[in-house]
C-alpha cells in the first residue's frame, strides 16, 4: 500500500516537474526569439546609424530607461506584490491592476517634467541641432506611452502562468519593430525614425497585452483607495531608490555624456547591445520563477531553498557567458562593425557588467516580490560610498575605467541585497519559532 502510494506521489512529482521544465523550454525558446530579432535590430540600428547619431540614440534611449522608472517608481512592484495574494479572484485583481495603472499616469507627468529637458541638454551639448533635438524628444512618446501600461498588463498573465500568449504578443511586437527599423533606416539613417520603429510596434503589442489581460482581470474595476495606500506604502520605500538608481544604474553613459567624448557614447552603447541576450534571462526569470517565489507560502526553509537554487543557476549561467566572449572577443565584436573592433577588453568588462547587474536586479525582484524593500537610505548610502570608492580607484574618463567601476559597484550592490534577503529570511524563521 505504501509503495503505491509513493508511485503515485512520484507520479504527480514528475507530471509537475514535466509541466514546468516543458513551460521553461517554452518561454526559453520564445525568448531566444524574442531577444534574437531585438539583437538583430539593434545590430542594424548600430550599422545604419553614423556614429553621431548613433550616439544621440543611446542618449535618447537611455533616457526613456530613466523616464519608464521614473514613472513607475515602485508601483509595478506593490500591483505583483498584491496580485499575487488575490490572483485567483478577477475582481479584486481587476481592482489592484486598475489602481496601478490609474497610479502610473499620474506619475508619467512628473517623469516627463524632469527627464525631457535634461534629454535637450545633453542632445545639443553633443552636437544635435534643435529641430532634430526636438525630433527625438517627441519620437520618445509612443515607446514611453506603451511602457506606462505593459508591465502592470503582464501581472496578470504571469500570475496565471498563460505564458504562450504573452510570448506570442512579443514576438510579434519584435517582428514589428524588426521590419519598421529595417524599412525606415535603410532609407532615413536618423535616430529619431529608429526611437519610432521602436516604439510604434509596442502600442500596438499594448493593445493586445490588455485583451489577454482582460480574461484574468475586471476591467471595469474602479480605482480602490484602500489598494492605492498600499501601493503607495511599497511606492514610498521603493521611489527614493529608483530615483537614485536612474542616476547610478546608467552610470556608464551619464559619466560618458559628462566626461568622454560623443564617439565614447556610441562605443558604450554598441557594447551593450551585446548583453541584450542576458534579456533573455531576466523575461525568463521574471515571467517563471519571479511570480513563483511571490506565491510561496511563508516557510522560511521553501524560501531559502528556492533563493540558494536561483542563485547558483544564475552564477553558473553567468560564468559560462563570460568565458565564451573571454575566449572570443574578435568574433563578438565582428558583430559591431569594424567601428567598434578594438574594444576587447572592453567587450569582456562589458559582459561581466551585464552579468553582475542582471544578479543583483533579479535578487532585487525575489526581494521585493516579498514585500522586503531595503530601507532606502540605507541601499542609497552604501551605493553613494560605492561610487565615490569607485571613482577614487578608477579613471572614468576612459571606457575601460567606467566599466571597472560599474562592476565594482554592482558586485557592492549585489552583496547588499543577498544580506539582506538572507536576513529577512531569518527574521521569517525566528518569528515561525516564536
Amino acid at each position: 500500500m505504501r509503495s503505491a502510494i509513493r508511485r503515485i506521489g512520484s507520479y504527480f512529482g514528475n507530471q509537475k516537474l514535466w509541466k514546468f521544465t516543458r513551460l521553461v523550454a517554452i518561454t526559453g525558446s520564445a525568448q531566444i526569439l524574442v531577444q534574437g530579432i531585438g539583437l538583430i535590430s539593434g545590430i542594424l540600428i548600430i550599422r545604419f546609424l553614423p556614429t553621431k547619431e548613433y550616439a544621440f540614440y543611446t542618449l535618447a534611449n537611455t533616457m526613456l530607461g530613466t523616464m519608464t522608472i521614473l514613472a513607475d517608481g515602485g508601483i509595478s512592484t506593490g500591483v505583483m506584490a498584491l496580485g499575487g495574494k488575490v490572483w485567483e479572484d478577477k475582481q479584486k485583481l481587476g481592482a489592484v491592476i486598475t489602481t496601478g495603472l490609474d497610479l502610473r499616469r499620474k506619475f508619467a507627468v512628473f517623469s516627463l517634467l524632469v527627464s525631457l529637458p535634461i534629454l535637450f541638454y545633453l542632445l545639443r551639448h553633443h552636437g544635435a541641432s534643435l529641430l532634430f533635438s526636438l525630433l527625438i524628444i517627441l519620437s520618445l512618446i509612443p515607446a514611453f506611452y506603451a511602457a506606462l501600461s505593459d508591465s502592470i498588463l503582464e501581472i496578470a498573465p504571469k500570475l496565471h502562468q498563460d505564458i504562450p500568449r504573452l510570448q506570442k504578443n512579443q514576438i510579434a511586437a519584435g517582428v514589428g519593430r524588426f521590419f519598421m527599423i529595417t524599412v525606415s533606416l535603410f532609407f532615413f539613417p536618423w535616430t529619431f525614425i529608429a526611437i519610432l520603429g521602436n516604439g510604434l510596434p509596442r502600442i500596438w503589442a499594448n493593445l493586445q497585452l490588455k485583451k489577454i489581460s482582460a480574461d484574468y482581470v475586471d476591467c471595469i474595476q474602479k480605482v480602490d483607495p484602500n489598494i492605492k495606500k498600499e501601493i503607495l506604502s511599497v511606492v514610498k520605500r521603493v521611489l527614493p531608490g529608483s530615483i537614485y538608481y536612474c542616476l547610478s544604474g546608467q552610470i556608464t553613459i551619464w559619466l560618458i555624456s559628462i566626461f568622454g567624448s560623443t564617439n565614447n557614447i556610441a562605443q558604450a552603447g554598441a557594447l551593450s547591445r551585446l548583453s541584450m541576450f542576458l534579456g533573455v534571462l531576466t523575461i525568463l526569470f521574471g515571467t517563471l520563477v519571479l511570480p513563483r517565489f511571490a506565491r510561496l507560502s511563508n516557510e522560511p526553509k521553501l524560501i531559502f531553498k528556492r533563493f540558494v537554487q536561483i542563485l547558483l543557476a544564475l552564477l553558473l549561467i553567468s560564468c559560462c557567458v563570460t568565458g565564451l566572449v573571454w575566449i572570443f572577443p574578435t568574433e563578438t565584436l565582428w558583430i559591431l562593425g569594424k567601428a567598434y573592433s578594438n574594444l576587447k577588453i572592453e567587450v569582456v568588462l562589458t559582459i561581466i557588467v551585464g552579468c553582475v547587474n542582471l544578479m543583483m536586479g533579479i535578487c532585487f525582484g525575489l526581494t521585493t516580490s516579498r514585500g522586503w524593500v531595503v530601507n532606502p537610505i540605507v541601499s542609497i548610502s552604501i551605493n553613494v560610498l560605492a561610487i565615490i570608492i569607485g571613482v577614487m580607484i578608477f579613471n572614468v574618463s576612459t571606457l575601460k575605467g567606467v566599466l571597472l567601476l560599474n562592476i565594482f559597484i554592482g558586485v557592492v550592490d549585489l552583496t547588499m541585497y543577498l544580506t539582506y534577503t538572507f536576513y529577512r529570511i531569518w527574521s521569517l524563521k525566528i518569528s515561525s519559532i516564536v
